[in-house]
């Protein structure tokens, strides 16, 4: 692998770093994720576990198709 092929990976990861932070800031601004649908909440004692069921889903279907589409554009 020459150092091209090197930067442009890093140009890639770069802009994937970009895209994630900024969909940190939009969810931030929507709300928590216990407000989402489909999310579990257990409390016991002083212990709170948060389980997001439907967007943990949901991140995985679009991550999937997400990554598959850049790997049919990376592979012409």
């Amino acid at each position: 692998m020459d150092f091209s092929q090197i930067g442009r990976w890093l140009i890639y990861v770069g802009i994937g770093f970009a895209i994630t932070g900024l969909l940190f800031v939009l969810l931030g601004r929507i709300g928590t994720v216990k407000q989402f649908p489909g999310t579990l909440n257990f409390q016991i004692g002083g212990l709170t576990c948060t389980f997001p069921v439907i967007l943990s889903i949901l991140l995985s279907v679009v991550l999937t198709v997400v990554l598959n589409l850049i790997g049919r554009f990376l592979n012409r």
